[in-house]
């Protein structure tokens, strides 16, 4: 009687397959948990010992099955971005049997001295190393909708992604955070290195504004409500 789609990417997939009326299948966006905040990441900096680099962080599993994820396109981004003048340390955040195949590619492109890999952490661990980094980047091809999007930008920390599946509807295309082609990834985090940083505060406020938990349960309420008149 109704499918819920997080984003319209999935509601899409639904329909390829699925014999169902389009009107059927509506989109409710996820939510984001209030704990997820901006903060004072220097003490957590300082534990890290990254000094002044400027901190890219991806956080997801490292599934050799869900490799669309994409820490590898930017573990080879990574000399692009110094040659730019960018002094960069990558952190990756999540477990997963593909993790030794990115350590390898890692040396293989000479910048194993500036990924680290932090394995699974804890809730707590995650909000800080999220406030610590400079630009959250998932360059996902394949993402159904991408809560860690919101959880970075949340945190105060701005997010890029690609302009295909569901982080389009997690950036706001483009709004919230920023979108690029898989050709202009590089690129465009070299500029957004560049460019002052969006007010903690404001970019939390936005995202609240548009995926906080009252957004989402009015989602969901208008939609059992539709359901319930249907019958």
């Amino acid at each position: 009687d109704l499918v819920l789609c997080v984003s319209r990417y999935t509601r899409a997939a639904v329909l390829s397959w699925a014999t169902i009326e389009p009107e059927r299948v509506l989109v409710v966006p996820n939510t984001v948990k209030a704990a997820f905040t901006p903060g004072d990441g220097s003490t957590t900096r300082a534990a890290l010992a990254v000094g002044s680099k400027r901190v890219l962080l991806t956080v997801g599993r490292m599934d050799s099955r869900q490799r669309y994820k994409g820490q590898d396109r930017v573990i080879a981004a990574i000399p692009y971005i110094v040659a730019q003048g960018h002094d960069v340390e990558y952190l990756v955040v999540g477990e997963g049997d593909d993790r030794a195949r990115l350590e390898a590619l890692a040396r293989d492109v000479g910048v194993s001295e500036r990924v680290r890999f932090l394995g699974a952490i804890g809730l707590q661990s995650l909000i800080e190393i999220y406030r610590v980094a400079d630009l959250f980047v998932m360059p996902s091809t394949g993402e159904g909708f991408g809560i860690a999007f919101l959880e970075a930008m949340a945190s105060g920390t701005r997010a890029l992604g690609l302009d295909v599946g569901g982080a389009k509807d997690a950036l706001a295309d483009g709004r919230l955070g920023t979108v690029a082609s898989k050709a202009d990834f590089p690129v465009t985090i070299a500029r957004l290195l560049r460019e002052p940083k969006p007010d903690p505060g404001a970019l939390a406020a936005a995202v609240r504004g548009r995926f906080g938990h009252e957004t989402f349960a009015a989602g969901v309420g208008t939609a059992l409500n539709r359901l319930m008149e249907a019958t």
